[in-house]
């Protein structure tokens, strides 16, 4: 057994773990190998069933609703569920493999081997959901650029590369760095998934499990084998903190105090905090509409909405581009038939016009923010000016 392949014994049920590289046409076919050899009674992978279904069904992103997406508020999710397979998806194509072909090893061999095929992953959805409950304001922030940052990446990155990750030393050294920068972020997308795939691996039907996942899981998942553990929390999604609303709510009943109260003593001061506060509002968000290419009408769009949603937490600037530019650039089949191939470049990203919608939102939305700071900074200023200067 090569390094990569770890057993397991718990009682009388024998575990075969497999640690690849999701790029790698080596696991591929390590995992061919192994199921073949063994002829497990289940062979349990890291996909969930949201992202089996994906593989399953490759014309899935034709059926997207991204008006909906807006709607519900996934903008973000989505976005950078597309940018993190993008990232994976470049490496994949240096390489001259596809992505995740290990995966798709697996359960072709499954099937050959009449073993039953157990998705041993979290949700999706719920990894992302508990990875940005567990973010406050400028954990988002950072998170949204490094991701975006990452479009720009032209990192190469050798096979053999892959296989000393696979060793475990780079891989460690990476999330070691991960766990710098976002302590939370390695908590949901590691920590939490190695204990929820050891309880899935662990109650696979049969005497014989073999399991295909991540290098990165395989320490962690070795020691949350040891225990049972509890896949009801693991999937629970924390409720939304009333903080931020607190804060939002906060925030704009002093900014229509301080100019109400100008209004009062001084109405020329009065309109200088409205002007100010519309402009910087109105003005950043456009620019953030425009960056992303958005259509006139959107960029008008997150202007005029920007002030008025920047006073009212439960609304946003980017929702409402977003959906103007769904409505007058609906997105063609062709743009959800090109999307695999489009989030592999920066000018894919900005090209598609499914892509392209989700960074309306995101990026009107960063330019309200820090137009409400620069905006409301400027109201205060003026306020201390009239009763003070």
């Amino acid at each position: 057994m090569s390094e990569t392949v770890h057993r397991i014994m718990l009682d009388d049920k024998e575990l075969i773990i497999i640690g690849t590289a999701h790029v790698s046409k080596n696991s591929a076919e390590e995992v061919k190998a192994i199921i073949e050899e063994e002829k497990p009674d289940s062979v349990a992978i890291e996909l969930c069933n949201s992202r089996y279904q994906s593989i399953q069904d490759q014309d899935k992103w034709k059926k997207t609703d991204i008006a909906k997406v807006v709607k519900e508020k996934k903008s973000f999710l989505l976005l950078a569920n597309l940018i993190l397979s993008s990232y994976q998806k470049r490496m994949a194509k240096q390489i001259g493999i596809q992505a995740g072909q290990e995966m798709l090893q697996a359960i072709e061999s499954a099937k050959e081997t009449g073993a039953e095929l157990v998705l041993a992953d979290r949700d999706i959805q719920v990894t992302f959901a508990r990875i940005w409950g567990n973010l406050g304001f400028w954990g988002k922030t950072k998170l949204f650029f490094t991701l975006v940052l990452s479009i720009f990446s032209d990192e190469k990155i050798t096979e053999e590369d892959l296989e000393k990750m696979k060793s475990g030393d780079m891989l460690t050294s990476a999330l070691s760095e991960l766990a710098k920068s976002f302590p939370q972020l390695k908590e949901s997308l590691i920590d939490e998934r190695d204990k929820y795939l050891a309880q899935k691996i662990k109650t696979a039907p049969g005497k014989k499990v073999v399991a295909v996942v991540g290098a990165g899981h395989v320490p962690g998942l070795k020691e949350a084998i040891k225990e049972d553990q509890d896949l009801v929390a693991l999937t629970k999604i924390p409720p939304k903190k009333k903080t931020g609303k607190i804060i939002g709510w906060t925030i704009s009943i002093a900014i229509i105090a301080l100019i109400v109260s100008t209004l009062i003593v001084n109405r020329d001061a009065g309109f200088d905090q409205i002007l100010s506060w519309i402009l910087w509002n109105g003005s950043l968000s456009a620019l953030g509409t425009l960056i992303a290419f958005g259509h006139p009408l959107s960029i008008l769009t997150a202007f005029f909405v920007a002030p008025v949603s920047s006073l009212n937490p439960l609304l946003a600037a980017g929702w409402f581009a977003g959906l103007v530019e769904a409505i007058v650039r609906k997105p063609k089949v062709s743009d959800f038939e090109n999307l695999n191939e489009d989030v592999n470049s920066f000018k894919g990203f900005w090209r598609n016009r499914v892509t392209k919608i989700l960074l309306i939102v995101v990026f009107a939305n960063v330019g309200s923010s820090v137009g409400t700071f620069i905006g409301g900074a400027e109201v205060v200023r003026i306020f201390i000016n009239s009763f003070f200067g």
